[in-house]
């Protein structure tokens, strides 16, 4: 028996009907589970969703109503992924999308969330690595120089992802580790950033400048330009519509497929209402009845001098 401490994890992947997971359900389960950073033990298995999927997302995965005809049913497969996953963190690429399949999969069985904690690799990466154009799973192969077949199958995307963890995770605990040693420094770096910040908005300015140059080039009949790095300046048309209000709102409202990606609710103006002094109370009460639940997280906030004066004349 050896003392090592074991770090276990399970990397999940999930191909479902479709993107909504109150809506939806899984067609394809795969899971690796890692015992510090070593691949252990495999599981997979395609699920009969028992309705229909989305063209939209059999062009994604491949999975036909066909390759899952036969296939058991999430009730007959629950128990077995569960004893899978156990309690262990679920480490996926966008852990929130395969988190709340599998949580409202054990809502819908059992009347229960899942125990397992998350850890998505998607923001990982975007942390450590913000200059990334795309933060996807294969950029992220790509910056490790892993190959791998990502080929949006469950198993083939868990083994991709299993495979580049262990180097994402190492730098994401660097990161970390150099934050925590930078903190009696928070003087000197906040004096960095405004002069950072302050250099940013002076060639923000000069870029924009330069761009509107541009527009003025072609409206005065230039021709495309080719930089010798192979960059191409190019002027095109860009239409925008406005549109009647009433008939948009009854077309979204008879087309229930639309309502999520047509209506986006602003929780930030929200908020201001409920804030708002001259807000009616009965409204407020209304919109406070429709919080669903509440997270807090920390926001930095840089006040010019002027401002801070201000905020601190009132608070005192």
């Amino acid at each position: 028996m050896t003392n090592e401490t074991k770090d276990i994890k399970v990397v999940v992947d999930l191909e479902t009907t479709g993107l909504d997971y109150k809506r939806e359900k899984i067609i394809e389960f795969a899971g690796i589970i890692l015992e510090n950073n070593e691949i252990k033990e495999e599981f997979e298995v395609l699920i009969d969703p028992q309705q229909e999927i989305r063209p939209s997302s059999i062009e994604i995965h491949g999975i036909t109503p066909e390759m899952v005809k036969g296939a058991p049913t999430i009730e007959e497969i629950m128990p077995k992924i569960l004893d899978f996953i156990k309690d262990y963190p679920i480490v996926a690429h966008n852990a929130i999308f395969d988190h709340s399949f599998l949580n409202q999969a054990s809502r819908d069985l059992y009347g229960k969330n899942i125990p397992n904690s998350k850890i998505d690799t998607f923001q990982m990466y975007r942390e450590v690595f913000p200059e990334e154009h795309s933060h996807g799973m294969e950029s992220l192969l790509k910056r490790f120089n892993i190959e791998f077949n990502v080929r949006h199958r469950a198993m083939a995307d868990a083994k991709g992802l299993a495979c580049v963890y262990p180097h994402l995770e190492l730098f994401y605990k660097k990161k970390c580790e150099w934050q925590l040693s930078q903190i009696n420094n928070i003087e000197y770096l906040f004096e960095r950033y405004l002069r950072i910040q302050n250099t940013v908005q002076i060639l923000q300015a000069e870029m924009a400048d330069l761009k509107s140059l541009f527009k003025v080039y072609f409206q005065e009949n230039g021709s495309e330009l080719t930089a010798t790095t192979g960059e191409i300046l190019t002027c095109y048309s860009k239409p925008s519509y406005n549109y009647n209000t009433k008939m948009m709102r009854e077309v979204i409202l008879n087309n229930v497929e639309l309502h999520e990606k047509a209506f986006k609710l602003n929780t930030g103006y929200i908020e201001r209402i409920i804030r708002d002094s001259d807000t009616e109370e009965n409204l407020r009460q209304l919109l406070m009845e429709c919080r669903s639940e509440m997270k807090e997280s920390l926001a930095v906030s840089i006040l010019k001098p002027e401002k801070a004066q201000a905020v601190y004349s009132e608070d005192n």
